[in-house]
């Protein structure tokens, strides 16, 4: 998304790093007047891409500091603007002085995420891209910061791209047809459109299932534990957070209300959410109990169905009912040791079944490492792109989109499902920023910190 505007904008600053007093901070400096900006501060006309070791100095010519200047020139620099960074002791009351003489020198404070901002306005990143530069600084795991990375340099935007021109070429050959319906044969009803559209909806599903391994990968996952009561739910919530957050009785229903745990695992973050035991007969309160937890299950990602071993036979089957809805289901068979059986994992065709013991602690490291799998680490984070819920709801509605237009063409209505597939190419357009409303460039950059 190319900027209307001049590339060159009135010169910001910011701190963009300040690592104590006893490192190294640095004072970043984008727009026009950065190049007069740096020398009035350094006093030397900075060659390029240059280190120039000399002495910052103040209106009246005191020395506040010396450090490094580094200078790089329009178009080739991070902004796409001139760019001048001051690179100084990491002393805050230092670089305070430091952006003081800029400001007095013509610039203004650098509101935040602008310089990355400026950047995506004068083509030097993408959307995605641009975003994958807080994911890449917030990475919470060097699995996220490598998904981060992939974004940043592009890959992400290449596979909406792709599926972006294949989808194009879709709209092209469906309005043809249609601008041509004295031909004999019926293109919208042929074999190369079927073809077309299977290739299409095959990469749109391709892209959605990366984009929401990226978002889990980056977010995390909110996991939910369900089951009947006293199965060992809050025993299990305990075990995963490594303390005793939830009362724990042989008392049925004491859990009533939604409890909530944040828990790291190798820096993928779950927010654990144990809820009230579902059963028949319940009073007022766990009654609304229930109601929460089943509003909590249409929010979550992953849900951990707990019964008790032994007794499976008698929960299972209710408990599925309940939990249909769900992306995932983990069945967790617990108190294994009172029922004669060994901890051990099963994958079968309702989801993965794991016997483990919440108290005795049987089970869990198998039960974290498929917490871990689900969230995108291990051998499935290979190749893995940072993604964002906006890219998944972008991909949602084009993936809507498209099933609409395959069914009004099934219908011989061509001209409505070109337009679907022109809202679809719209959605699309939406993740790297080619059709992007400024409300929203205001919230993603809002949301990145000063000197980004």
């Amino acid at each position: 998304m190319q900027s209307d505007s001049p590339r060159q904008r009135e010169p910001i600053a910011a701190i963009a790093t300040a690592a104590g007093p006893a490192g190294v901070g640095i004072v970043r400096i984008s727009g026009t007047g950065a190049f007069d900006i740096a020398r009035a501060i350094g006093g030397i006309d900075p060659k390029p891409r240059r280190a120039h070791y000399l002495r910052f100095r103040a209106a009246d010519a005191e020395v506040i500091d010396d450090g490094l200047l580094i200078y790089f020139p329009a178009p080739a620099s991070y902004t796409g603007e001139d760019v001048v960074e001051l690179q100084a002791h990491g002393s805050p009351a230092l670089l305070r002085l430091l952006l003081a003489r800029c400001f007095g020198l013509g610039a203004r404070p650098a509101r935040p995420g602008e310089f990355t901002e400026r950047a995506f306005l004068n083509g030097r990143l993408d959307l995605a891209q641009a975003e994958a530069v807080a994911d890449l600084i917030h990475a919470s795991s060097e699995a996220a910061a490598r998904a981060a990375r992939r974004a940043l340099d592009g890959e992400f935007s290449r596979r909406v791209h792709a599926l972006t021109e294949a989808l194009t070429a879709l709209r092209i050959y469906v309005e043809a047809a249609i601008d041509f319906p004295e031909e004999e044969i019926d293109f919208l009803a042929g074999p190369e459109l079927k073809s077309r559209l299977h290739q299409v909806s095959a990469l749109m599903q391709s892209l959605l299932h990366e984009a929401r391994r990226g978002q889990r990968l980056r977010d995390g996952l909110h996991v939910v534990i369900a089951g009947p009561p006293n199965v060992g739910k809050s025993s299990l919530l305990n075990a995963l957070a490594g303390t005793e957050r939830a009362i724990v009785t042989d008392i049925a229903g004491t859990t009533r209300d939604l409890l909530r745990e944040s828990v790291q695992i190798d820096g993928i973050e779950l927010t654990l959410v144990d809820t009230a035991g579902l059963r028949e007969g319940a009073d007022v309160v766990e009654a609304e109990g229930m109601r929460r937890a089943r509003a909590e299950f249409a929010r979550a990602d992953l849900a951990l169905a707990v019964v008790e071993s032994g007794s499976e036979s008698a929960q299972i089957p209710a408990l599925r009912e309940e939990l249909k809805g769900l992306p995932q289901v983990f069945w967790l068979h617990n108190k294994c040791e009172l029922a004669g059986a060994t901890a051990s994992t099963e994958r079968r065709e309702d989801g993965l079944h794991l016997w483990l013991s919440a108290r005795a602690g049987l089970g869990l490291d198998a039960l974290r490492d498929a917490l871990k799998q689900a969230a995108g680490l291990g051998e499935a984070a290979e190749g893995a792109v940072s993604a964002r819920a906006r890219h998944v709801e972008a991909l949602q509605r084009a993936n809507t989109q498209l099933e609409a237009a395959t069914a009004r063409l099934a219908e011989g209505s061509g001209e409505l499902a070109a337009e679907d597939l022109r809202a679809a190419q719209d959605a699309l357009g939406e993740i790297t920023g080619r059709l992007t409303a400024d409300d929203l460039l205001g919230r993603i950059f809002g949301s990145f910190c000063i000197g980004k």
